[in-house]
């Protein structure tokens, strides 16, 4: 074991670990919630620090031999992330040890990240983990930093690149829900409006509108996107770059550019980014709304899906699960279910982040980790069951095309089609006939002999302006 020193006093660290003394206390201070920070804030937290080394080197306050080292180690930790995130082996998380929802305004992931970027820079130089007088966390690795502008920064190169991810998520619907508007456009059916019977329309017209809806989602996302590029790096504490060369603040957004490949660029007013993150409430009740299109949508699937023999059944889901340990045969809408829970826990989290956000202080919030986790977990959580939803529900659905037929024409939704050729007040007799009589409309228009069916559906095809055969 080794010792390691802080200003409350000292603490026994495992020889070979990564994590000093700042992580330690963290770990032993808060309860574990069993959760882990978000490998796309480590990996765009590394980014930052590989940033501010390579400018802190090119200002001359960081020297070659301890930029090198410092660099190499970067490098081989952000390989470490991915791998992670590409669903590889998880060592980071033997480094990275803090847990997400912590105290300090993320100071606790910030010295976490410097212990662990400080002891691989050591282990490349030939030196022990904890030789801190050769490569230091704070002098060296945080050289020029601090968390409330570096923290802030890592969180929205990773929301960027998430916002991305469940906007292409949308797009993947949208195709979707478009692929089954297209195969579905013939298919004529009973529309609702209040759960109860109202015009003809097609089921093709349905997922069509399903469609536009994650079609606008995922333009609203791409859109949300530029609110998320304007950084406070090389604002340090506060905004105002107290102890930051100025060669530095002018240059290190520049490099983290470079590095991470994005459009972001170094905001106008460093003190006002560092301390109010409504950037995240208004990018999160976009991804709310998204969470409440897909609510609607899934109900409605399940609607149209409901019995199937005792219910509406005009659609048949794929069958994933065996539903029941009690009835035999009977299969549930398990993947529609599991995206409502997924989009009402976004929901939630969207009262949990516009909370925290206004519960910032003076020139800084100390509750940026929850803000950043929950925030970084919606966009995550979305994205995967945007795509279950694509893989194991849209695309396996069918129409029950004879049932949908039926459903139509034991309804009196039909005679709206026939106002424009018999006049409102012959269609209305007709109706009241099927119901004092409790026929389907359909056999109270034929027995009127005013149309036969092929005309009557030739009208309402004509109607609708599509081709129902």
């Amino acid at each position: 074991m080794r010792t390691e020193t802080d200003s409350l006093g000292e603490l026994l660290i495992p020889d070979e670990a990564f994590y000093g003394i700042y992580s330690l206390r963290c770990l032993n201070n808060f309860p574990k919630s069993g959760e882990r920070i978000n490998p796309f804030l480590i990996k765009a937290f590394l980014q930052v620090k590989l940033a501010a080394a390579e400018t802190n080197y090119k200002c001359g306050v960081l020297f070659k031999d301890k930029y090198d080292a410092i660099e190499e180690a970067i490098q081989e930790l952000i390989m470490e992330s991915d791998e992670f995130i590409k669903g590889n082996f998880d060592t980071i998380y033997e480094k990275i040890i803090v847990d997400p929802y912590q105290g300090g305004a993320g100071t606790y992931l910030n010295m976490n990240i410097n212990e662990v970027i400080a002891n691989t820079a050591l282990k490349i130089s030939g030196k022990e983990c904890g030789d801190y007088s050769s490569i230091n966390p704070l002098d060296d690795v945080n050289l020029s930093q601090s968390t409330n502008d570096t923290f802030q920064t890592a969180l929205r190169i990773a929301s960027i690149l998430l916002l991305r991810e469940l906007a292409e998520s949308f797009y993947e619907l949208q195709n979707a829900f478009g692929r089954k508007a297209e195969e579905f456009r013939s298919v004529l059916k009973l529309g609702r409006t209040q759960f109860q019977d109202a015009v003809p329309i097609t089921l093709g017209h349905e997922f069509g509108a399903y469609s536009e809806a994650a079609g606008r989602d995922r333009w609203r996302l791409q859109n949300a996107e530029e609110r998320l590029c304007r950084l406070n790096l090389g604002g340090t504490a506060v905004g105002n770059s107290i102890s930051a060369p100025k060669d530095y603040v002018l240059n290190v957004n520049n490099i983290l550019k470079k590095i991470v490949k994005l459009p972001v660029s170094k905001g106008d007013d460093l003190i006002d980014i560092t301390q109010n993150l409504d950037v995240f409430t208004d990018v999160h009740g976009i991804v709310k709304t998204g969470a409440t299109s897909i609510i609607k949508i899934c109900n409605d699937l399940r609607f149209l899906s409901s019995g199937p023999s005792g219910g509406i059944g005009e659609i048949n889901l794929p069958a994933r699960q065996s539903g029941s340990s009690m009835m035999p045969g009977k299969v549930n809408p398990v993947i529609l279910e599991n995206a409502i829970q997924i989009a009402e826990l976004i929901k939630g989290n969207d009262v949990i982040i516009s909370n925290l956000v206004s519960s910032g202080h003076l020139e800084l919030n100390a509750f940026a980790p929850m803000i950043a986790h929950t925030f970084l977990k919606s966009l995550i959580m979305l994205r995967d069951s945007n795509r279950n939803l694509v893989k194991n529900c849209i695309e396996g659905i069918t129409a029950n095309v004879e049932h949908c037929k039926l459903n139509l024409l034991n309804s009196s939704a039909i005679a709206a089609s026939l106002i424009s050729s018999f006049g409102y007040e012959t269609v209305q007799e007709l109706v009241r006939y099927s119901h004092d009589h409790k026929i389907p409309f359909v056999k109270a228009l034929m027995k009127s002999k005013l149309i036969d069916e092929k005309e009557l559906f030739n009208i309402i095809s004509r109607d609708m302006g599509v081709d129902i055969g």
